[in-house]
C-alpha cells in the first residue's frame, strides 16, 4: 500500500514539472512571438519612412489627416506627388496601403475627397488590387498619369494606428470595420428637424449655389465640402422641394469659401433621408473643422427630372452559365484586367500559358431607365477611351461590379469591368433607340430604354477558376460609387444565392438592394 501510494505522489511530481515545464516554454513562445512582431513592425516603420523620405519610386503617403494613420493617399513617381482617384477603391486597396505604410491593417477606404480635394495632378485611376500586393504600384491601374478625375475624387484610407490591439481579423468583410472612438471626430445627429433651417446661396439661377444651414437662429453659413457627394445632395433638393441632385460640387463657384462661415462639416447622409438634420455632422460647435480653408464649401444643382436605373436579375439568373475558355482567347480582355490574377502569374511563369484555360461565369446584365430624364454619363465626350477589343468608345469607367462572397462573408472572387458604352438596346414600344456606341455616337440610355451587355461580350463574367465549389453569395451592382446622379439606388443591385457544382453554376433567391 505505501508502496502504491509512493509511486502516486512521484507520478504526481513529475506530472507538475512536465506541466511547469510546458508553460515556461509556452511564455518563453509568447515572449518571443511578442518580440518577433515588434522587430517586424520596427523593421516596417523604418522602410516606410525611408522610403517616403528618399522620394524613392513608388513610395506612398497621407495627406490632410490627423496623423499619419489617415488621410488622402498620394504616391511618388517619376520625381513627383501625384494623387489617387477613388474610381473602384475599396477595402482591398485600402489594405495593401495600410501595410505599406507599416500599420496592422485598414479601418475603412474614403471617398470623394473625404480628407479635402486633391492638390496635386492625378497619377493612378481605376486601381484593382488582389490585396497580396507588398505595394500599391503594383497593382493593376490605368498607366500613370491616365485620369479623367476631378480633385473632388481623391482616394483616401484610415489605417489602424500603432497603438490599437490588432483585432477583428475574422471579421465578416461585408460589414464594415467599427472605427474605435478615440479616432472618430465627434459625430451627431440634430434631435429634431425644426429649427434647422437650409437654403442655396450665390447661385445664378434659384436650384443652384452653396449650401446653407442655419440652427436654432443662429447666423447662416455654409457647409464644408469634405466628402460631399450626389448623396447629401440629394437629401438637399428634396428637403427644398426641388427634385433631385444633378451635381454635388466642392467648389467655391458660388461664394462662402470664407472659413469662419462654415458651420457644418462630416456631413454623411445615406440618401433618402428627408432633412438634412437626420444625416451625421461633427459635433456642431462654434467653428467647425475643415481640410481646406478655400474653395471647398459644400454646393449642388438640381433639376425636376432625373434617370433611375433598375438592373434586371431576373435576365441575369436565366443567362448565367459556365463557359471554359483558352487564354490565347482572352488576351484582349488580359489588357482590361477582366481576369483573375492568378490568370496573369501562368502568362508570366508558364511558356506554353496560351494554352491554358480560364473557367468564367457568364451571365447578361440588362440595365432599364426607368425615371424621367435620360442617364448620361458624367465624363465629358472628348474624355472617352477608344477600345480596341471592343471596337467603340468607353465613356463610363465604373458602371458595373460583379462580386462573390463566401458564407463568411469574404470576397473570393470578383469581375473587373473597366469600362463601359452606354446605348439604348432595347426600348418600350413608342420609344425610338437614340443613343449608339458605334461611330463616336452619343452615349446614353433613354428613359423606357434598357443597355444590354449581352453574356457573350467580353468581361460579362466572372472569373472562377480557384473558386471551390460550393454555395456563395453573388453581388451584381449597376452605377455602385454613386458617380451619376439618379432618383435612387435602392434598386441598383441584386443580391442572389449562388450554387456552384463541377458542371453548372446557377443564382437563385435575387432580391434587390442598393449597392
Amino acid at each position: 500500500m505505501k508502496f502504491a501510494t509512493h509511486h502516486h505522489h512521484q507520478w504526481h511530481l513529475q506530472t507538475l514539472v512536465i506541466v511547469v515545464c510546458f508553460l515556461v516554454t509556452v511564455v518563453l513562445a509568447s515572449q518571443d512571438s511578442a518580440l518577433e512582431k515588434a522587430r517586424l513592425h520596427r523593421e516596417n516603420m523604418v522602410r516606410k519612412y525611408l522610403k517616403k523620405l528618399k522620394k524613392e519610386e513608388g513610395a506612398i503617403k497621407l495627406v490632410g489627416g490627423r496623423g499619419d494613420f489617415e488621410g488622402n493617399i498620394e504616391i511618388f513617381h517619376d520625381g513627383r506627388w501625384g494623387a489617387i482617384c477613388d474610381d473602384e477603391w475599396d477595402s482591398t486597396e485600402a489594405e495593401v496601403v495600410c501595410r505599406q505604410l507599416g500599420f496592422p491593417g485598414h479601418l475603412k477606404p474614403t471617398h470623394s475627397g473625404h480628407f479635402g480635394k486633391a492638390k496635386r495632378k492625378f497619377w493612378m485611376d481605376n486601381l484593382f488590387c488582389t490585396g497580396k500586393e507588398r505595394e500599391l504600384a503594383d497593382c493593376h491601374f490605368d498607366g500613370w498619369g491616365h485620369s479623367d478625375c476631378e480633385p473632388s475624387e481623391a482616394a483616401g484610407v484610415i489605417c489602424q494606428d500603432d497603438q490599437q490591439e490588432e483585432q477583428d481579423e475574422q471579421e465578416d468583410s461585408l460589414t464594415e470595420k467599427p472605427i474605435p472612438e478615440r479616432l472618430k471626430p465627434k459625430m451627431a445627429r440634430l434631435e429634431t428637424a425644426e429649427g434647422f433651417e437650409v437654403r442655396l446661396a450665390g447661385g445664378r439661377i434659384p436650384n443652384e449655389g452653396r449650401v446653407e444651414v442655419r440652427i436654432a437662429g443662429r447666423p447662416w453659413g455654409s457647409i464644408c465640402a469634405d466628402g460631399w457627394s450626389l448623396l447629401e445632395g440629394n437629401v438637399v433638393c428634396r428637403q427644398l422641394g426641388m427634385g433631385y441632385a444633378n451635381d454635388a460640387i466642392q467648389t467655391d463657384f458660388f461664394g462662402g469659401s470664407n472659413r469662419s462661415e462654415i458651420v457644418l462639416s462630416g456631413t454623411e447622409c445615406y440618401g433618402n433621408e428627408s432633412s438634412l438634420a437626420e444625416c451625421a455632422h461633427h459635433e456642431v460647435t462654434s467653428w467647425a473643422s475643415c481640410s481646406e480653408r478655400g474653395s471647398h464649401v459644400a454646393a449642388v444643382t438640381c433639376v425636376d427630372k432625373m434617370a433611375d436605373l433598375a438592373f434586371d436579375h431576373v435576365e441575369m439568373e436565366q443567362s448565367l452559365h459556365l463557359e471554359d475558355r483558352l487564354m490565347y482567347l482572352l488576351q484582349c480582355a488580359m489588357e482590361e484586367n477582366c481576369v483573375a490574377t492568378q490568370a496573369y502569374e501562368i502568362q508570366r511563369d508558364n511558356p506554353n500559358w496560351h494554352l491554358e484555360t480560364r473557367r468564367l461565369m457568364k451571365f447578361t446584365a440588362r440595365v432599364l431607365n426607368t425615371g424621367t430624364a435620360d442617364f448620361r454619363p458624367h465624363i465629358p465626350k472628348h474624355l472617352w477611351e477608344w477600345h480596341l477589343c471592343h471596337m467603340h468608345y468607353h465613356s463610363m469607367e465604373v458602371f458595373a461590379t460583379f462580386d462573390i462572397y463566401d458564407r463568411h462573408g469574404k470576397k473570393v472572387a470578383e469581375g473587373h469591368k473597366a469600362s463601359f458604352c452606354l446605348e439604348d438596346n432595347q426600348c418600350l414600344p413608342g420609344t425610338e433607340p437614340k443613343y449608339a456606341c458605334a461611330n463616336y455616337g452619343d452615349q446614353g440610355i433613354s428613359i423606357n430604354c434598357a443597355d444590354i451587355y449581352r453574356h457573350n461580350i467580353d468581361c460579362q463574367w466572372v472569373d472562377i477558376s480557384e473558386l471551390d465549389t460550393g454555395l456563395y453569395t453573388l453581388k451584381v451592382a449597376i452605377n455602385p460609387e454613386f458617380k451619376v446622379p439618379e432618383m435612387s439606388y435602392d434598386n441598383n443591385a441584386a443580391i442572389c444565392s449562388l450554387l456552384y457544382t463541377e458542371t453548372y453554376a446557377r443564382a437563385f433567391d435575387c432580391r434587390m438592394v442598393r449597392p
